[in-house]
């Protein structure tokens, strides 16, 4: 399988499996068009392989600290510039997630680190997900001023329940790894040492089974039906982001929250 040598995603393999990395480290992995680019590209790749399964992580300490807030700072000054960067950011992000949705066998987040804003939504798009206990989730949309894109309203009240969804909103919750577990959102812990070997035991697990089984396992959990009503929520969030995202109180934020970091 091929890739740009300047890609932001790396193709690897684990044994008959495929795993995508997010390869921007020295920016957390942050989300840029281009990355997202480069993910959807790959997916489409690795679905014309058939492996058992897809396996998505992050290169580096992170596993992706959602959109690049920095870049989004930088266009501010230009009302129409900033519109499009973010109408285009968004976007992918939504193709990608529902991508992953659509592809052909079991998915799996190794999430090796944390995991802030848009970027959870290709964790809420994942069967299993796998979680280093020095991971986190957190969504700081009401801190920088963003609307919650990626799946925080389009896909996680139906996996916690709405109450719970607009409570992590309301106060910028962050979500410990034992926090991901009980709540579904995860399915097993590691140290940051141990979660190869996790890894390794569960693409073992899923290749005994029956690929069939499992194909069509997914293709009707998230039948087509399904993906679309995610589609048109996504697509709401897309729009709320463009709303909110021009405001003079959302470039304050941002520059607050540039100016203190985010952890």
């Amino acid at each position: 399988m091929a890739e740009r040598e300047d890609s932001f995603v790396a193709v690897e393999r684990v044994g008959s499996a495929v795993r995508l990395v997010l390869d921007r480290p020295g920016r957390g992995n942050a989300l840029v068009p281009e990355l997202l680019r480069d993910l959807r590209g790959a997916i489409e790749r690795a679905s014309t392989l058939h492996p058992p399964a897809l396996i998505l992580t992050g290169r580096g300490r992170a596993f992706s600290a959602g959109g690049d807030v920095s870049a989004f700072a930088d266009a501010a000054g230009d009302p129409a510039r900033l519109q499009a960067f973010s109408s285009e950011i968004v976007g992918e992000l939504n193709g990608a997630i529902l991508d992953l949705l659509a592809f052909p066998a079991p998915v799996i987040a190794l999430v090796n680190g944390p995991v802030t804003g848009g970027s959870a939504g290709l964790v809420f798009a994942s069967d299993i997900v796998l979680m280093s206990e020095s991971a986190f989730l957190q969504p700081w949309y009401s801190e920088v001023g963003f609307c919650p894109d990626g799946g925080w309203t389009a896909l996680l009240p139906e996996r916690i329940g709405a109450a719970r969804a607009m409570a992590v909103q309301v106060f910028n919750t962050r979500y410990s790894p034992a926090d991901c577990l009980s709540l579904g959102l995860a399915h097993a812990l590691a140290a940051p040492e141990d979660l190869e070997a996790l890894l390794q035991t569960t693409v073992a697990q899923i290749t005994q089974k029956d690929a069939g089984t499992l194909a069509m396992a997914r293709s009707l959990i998230w039948s087509p039906e399904r993906r679309e009503r995610v589609a048109s929520a996504l697509e709401r969030e897309r729009q709320g982001f463009l709303q909110l995202v021009g405001r003079a109180e959302t470039a304050r934020r941002m520059k607050a929250f540039l100016g203190k970091g985010s952890t």
